[in-house]
């Protein structure tokens, strides 16, 4: 997937007749797949190339950060991501705060018809846009009319009772509900990362442990929970551990993703993997020692196994 830049990198030749996706997209959640593929088809018909546009930072970053999310992916795991959802391009739009002083007009005379050239642009219903986050659907069909492109919009998507968002999927993380974090984004909630030394307590207690140094932002609270790591192309079934190591880490605050892998006797100091939650299983908690610590993770190990075994990892 070619990837360009605004404002610094011009629309490549081969981009003809773009359809757009536009949005953030974080997380890549079923509603924004809906979108993606919409896109995909329509850029098949009419014979133009399927694009996705952006935004790195996050624009509530810029405009209130005291308000901004915690976002579920990283702009390369999103850009990944879209490239596997099938997008031939993606153009990054730098927000600055400058940029979010423009008006709605604005934003489309610069970015969309200047910049890009665009066909067909495709948005979600409740999509906002320009200063005060004053355009809506309507204005952009209104301008995608003035200035010769087609403007459409994608009616929400609903799990059960609920409106699938990037806002409901971050509370369900931030609540441990990782379970139905997935069922609104169609996958596991993943984190990804790169394998570093600790301090090999779990080595000793019989089940060494992966610590993960990630760029990932929103965690899911402490806790243990039944997990996935993808090593090379293969599925790990594996415990992970995420907190402040209550029992040995005398008062420290700082909180540790550690992955006791199951099966898996390899080095893995240097390697990055991706590692996926699959259900809560219980709090963190202190032990009184050594043997009691290692006595519950035997017993989360287990109930790890006969989630797994249900599952048909």
């Amino acid at each position: 997937m070619d990837v360009i830049h605004y404002p610094e990198d011009p629309r490549p030749v081969a981009w003809h007749q773009p359809v757009l996706a536009l949005g953030n997209f974080d997380g890549l959640h079923r509603g924004h797949l809906k979108i993606v593929e919409r896109v995909g088809r329509r850029a098949t018909e009419r014979g133009g190339v399927a694009v996705v546009l952006t935004f790195d930072p996050h624009p509530t970053r810029v405009v209130r950060p005291d308000k901004a999310p915690k976002l579920l992916m990283t702009t390369a795991q999103k850009l990944e991501a879209l490239g596997q959802a099938g997008m031939d391009g993606a153009a990054v739009v730098r927000f600055t705060r400058e940029m979010s002083l423009w008006g709605p007009e604005e934003f489309v005379q610069r970015v969309l018809v200047d910049w890009l050239r665009v066909a067909e642009v495709w948005v979600g219903a409740n999509f906002l846009f320009g200063h005060d986050r004053a355009g809506n659907f309507s204005l952009l069909r209104l301008l995608g009319a003035r200035h010769g492109f087609r403007a459409e919009k994608i009616d929400p998507v609903r799990y059960k009772d609920f409106v699938v968002s990037s806002t409901r999927i971050r509370r369900l993380i931030s609540e441990g509900r990782v379970d139905e974090a997935a069922a609104l984004l169609g996958r596991q909630y993943c984190i990804e990362g790169t394998v570093v030394p600790g301090d090999k307590r779990g080595h000793g207690l019989g089940f060494p442990t992966a610590n993960l140094d990630t760029p990932n932002e929103l965690l899911p609270p402490n806790g243990v929970y039944a997990t996935v790591l993808l090593l090379d192309g293969v599925i790990h079934p594996a415990i992970t551990n995420v907190g402040v190591r209550p029992t040995f880490g005398g008062g420290t605050s700082v909180v540790v993703v550690e992955t006791h892998v199951f099966d898996l006797d390899r080095d893995l100091y240097g390697r990055r993997v991706r590692l996926a939650f699959v259900q809560r299983m219980r709090d963190e908690r202190a032990f009184d020692g050594p043997a009691s610590l290692r006595e519950q993770i035997e017993m989360d190990c287990r109930h790890a196994r006969a989630l797994f075994a249900r599952l048909s990892l």
